[in-house]
Formats: C-alpha cells, structure tokens, sequence
C-alpha cells in the first residue's frame, strides 16, 4: 500500500435544531397554551485511535468530515433527533495539529484512544420552554447554536519498538526483510526505500516491532537528499538500530555523519540507546572485518556487531542486543508491546493505492 505519513483535513460539527413555535389546538381543551418542543444537538467531530492501521492513506481521498445537524423541534413537546456524530478513525501514533501545523492538540499513543474535535451545536428551545406564570402563551423560540468547522493537520509517527538507521545503502531494508515478514524494495542504488517500513521481529519467542527509514546522509537536516523528515517515525523507539556498511571507504566517517544528522534533528533521538553494527560483512574478507570494526569501535565508542543479513551471520546476537534494551527500557521483565490480534501492515512502496 502507500504510505502517507501527514493529511490536510477540514472539519464541520453539525449545528444544533431550530425550537418549536406551536400552541395546543385540542376540542374541549380552552386554555392549550404552548407546546412547542426543543430543537436536537448537532453532531460532534471525534477522532480515535484504532488498530490494524498504519498509514493515513484514506485521508488523501477524504479530506471533508461533517457531522449531520439536528432536527428542528415539533409541536406537541417533540424534540428533535440529534445529528449524527463523525469518527476519524487514525493509526496508533497520529497526531493531531491546529491549521498552523505547530500546535498540538492531541497525541493519540494507545488503541482506543478518543478525542472530541469538534462539538456539536446545542438544540434551540421550544416556545414551551419560556412559558411564565406572567406570560403563559409565548411566540418564539430559539434557534439551534452552530456548530464548529476547523482544518487539522495529522501526522504519524509510527509506534515501534526498534529503529533501524544508517546511510543509503546500509542494509537496513535487507536486515528488515531478514528479520521479518515485510517485504521492502530493495535494490544496490541509493535511496531505494523512500518511505518507512515495518516488521515484527521474533527472538526467543519474543517479539519486537521495527522501524526502517530512508537513509540520511550528510546536511539531511537542511534538506539534502530526501531531509531527515522521516525520523519523525523512529522518535518513539525504545532503542536504535545504526548500521553501518562494511563496504564504506571510511566506517567512522560513515557512523559520525548519521550521529550529527540525528543531533541536529534532535526529538530526544541523540539520547536514545544505540546499537552499533557493521553489516554486510560477507563481502570482506576477515582481516578487512577486523580492521574496520576496530575503526567503527573508535568512532561510536562501544562494541560493534558483525552481521551479514544474506548468510545470517551476527544476527541472532544483535537481535537478542535489541530485545534486552527494549524489556529493559520497559521498566519490567516483559515487553509493553502493542495488541497485535490484527497483523501489522507490511509497507510496500510499490504496490499501488
């Protein structure tokens, strides 16, 4: 399917029901007086939270949401029905911004998660509703309130557990397929994945979901390449996955340049866990493995794997790496991973809409 990770929406509540103007006409009855009923509240705009999706695809064929009004009030004290209420049905991980596109107005982390985002206009009140002891046959009732129309800005950062990261070309998409059962594009040419891809990765009997984005390279932030938009969606990870290539000239330059782009992005991404690995390793012999994870040591300062995603070499270490971060940044022995009883999509960025 596509991917579209941010959607333009307008938004209109219904409006609230006229009142009723009516008085009781009945044979017999001399002093009816007034009867008119209320008018119905117009329906709200909410948005949730639901799973089985990831991608806010529908929103690029549907960018109108409004709610139905309510219905006037009748005579014989009938009040209207209420307008129906509208539901945005989003990913887990949208966020919602006013029409400036800067400022919050929810974050929707949990399945099930609901907001209102527009309330519906109230009902107006039926001539019976202003009937006094001084005036006992009013003739007038008040109309229904608007309701509130707004355009939204959402986005998604998709929630995973793990984030691969890493320059074109680093083997974060073979290492995903590997891994998984996502099928990314992949080719020897860079930029090959354009948009981000997840897979639920199985270790031990436990699993764990990854992220892959575009690769970075250097001046991503200022807009080189394809920018750094798409790291947005590894902010919300419990640890990051940097690949290195062993088929680069110079390792430590390589693992230095993603480190200054995600500084310079910031979002907390610096901070985060990092596991460094030097990947695609069966494509030199021992000695240039040697040498070159002593370079990429030097330069991240800590203990880099050596994995291969064709032959599987390493991989079983590094994941096993992945999951002991990802239980301990949970806070307990068991990892707080989303329900998963509908299968999370694989993106292909192929396939069409």
């Amino acid at each position: 399917m596509k991917f579209l990770d941010e959607a333009k929406v307008y938004i209109r509540s219904g409006d609230g029901g006229a009142g009723s103007v009516s008085f009781r006409r009945e044979k017999f009855v001399e002093f009816g007086g007034p009867d008119g009923g209320d008018g119905g509240r117009g329906g709200d705009v909410w948005v949730e939270a639901v799973n089985g999706l990831n991608t806010l695809i529908d929103f690029r064929f549907q960018q109108h949401f409004k709610a139905k009004v309510g219905m006037h009030g009748m005579g014989r004290n009938r009040t209207g029905a209420n307008g129906d209420d509208v539901t945005l049905k989003v990913p887990v991980g949208t966020q919602i911004f006013e029409e400036d596109n800067e400022t919050l107005i929810i974050d929707l982390t949990k399945e099930g998660q609901r907001f209102r985002l527009a309330k519906g206009g109230n009902g107006g009140f039926g001539n019976a509703h202003f009937k006094t002891a001084t005036n006992q046959a009013p003739n007038w009732a008040n109309p229904g309130l608007e309701g509130d129309e707004k355009t939204i800005w959402l986005r998604l950062k998709l929630i995973a557990d793990a984030g691969l990261v890493g320059l074109p070309n680093a083997g974060k998409s073979t290492f995903l397929a590997a891994v998984t059962r996502a099928r990314p594009k992949i080719a020897n040419y860079p930029f090959t994945t354009l948009h981000p891809n997840l897979g639920v990765a199985t270790i031990d009997g436990r699993e764990f979901v990854l992220a892959d984005i575009p690769g970075l390279i250097e001046g991503a932030h200022e807009g080189v390449g394809i920018g750094d938009r798409f790291l947005g969606h590894v902010e919300r990870t419990r640890v990051l996955l940097h690949l290195v290539s062993s088929m680069e000239e110079n390792v430590g330059k390589a693992y230095k340049t993603v480190k200054t782009e995600l500084e310079a992005y910031g979002g907390g991404l610096i901070d985060k866990p990092v596991i460094v690995a030097l990947s695609q390793i069966d494509v030199i012999d021992e000695k240039e493995r040697k040498k070159k994870a002593k370079e990429l040591e030097k330069a991240s300062g800590q203990k880099a794997f050596l994995i291969s995603a064709i032959t599987g070499e390493g991989m079983t270490d590094v994941l096993r790496a992945l999951r002991d971060v990802i239980i301990e940044a949970s806070g307990s022995g068991e990892t707080a991973l989303p329900d998963r009883s509908t299968p999370i999509q694989d993106f292909d960025e192929d396939d069409e809409a």
